[in-house]
C-alpha cells in the first residue's frame, strides 16, 4: 500500500474533510500538522509549490489539496494511484 501523508493546520475545514475521507475509505496515513512550523510550511511549499491546506502526497508525490482528493475519489483515479 502507498504511503499517504497529510500536511495539515489547526482549524482547517478542508484539513478534516480531507481526514474524513481516508478513513471513509479506511486508508491509512500520516499526518503532518504544521501549524508551529513555520520552516515546515517554507519546506512543503518549496516541495508541492502551494501554501494552502491541506496537502497531500501519495508516495511522495503531491496531489493537491482537498479538492483534488475529492475529484480523484469521485474519478476513480484515488484508487489507481493507491494501485500503483
Amino acid at each position: 500500500m502507498p504511503q499517504i501523508t497529510l500536511y495539515t493546520t489547526d482549524f482547517c475545514p478542508y484539513c478534516v474533510r480531507a481526514k474524513q475521507l481516508l478513513d471513509r475509505r479506511q486508508l491509512p496515513y500520516e499526518e503532518i500538522n504544521l501549524a508551529r512550523d513555520p520552516d515546515g510550511r517554507a519546506q512543503l511549499m518549496e516541495r508541492t509549490g502551494m501554501m494552502t491546506f491541506p496537502q497531500i502526497l501519495i508516495d511522495g508525490e503531491p496531489i493537491g489539496g482537498f479538492d483534488q482528493l475529492a475529484e480523484a475519489e469521485r474519478s476513480g483515479r484515488l484508487d489507481e494511484l493507491l494501485a500503483a
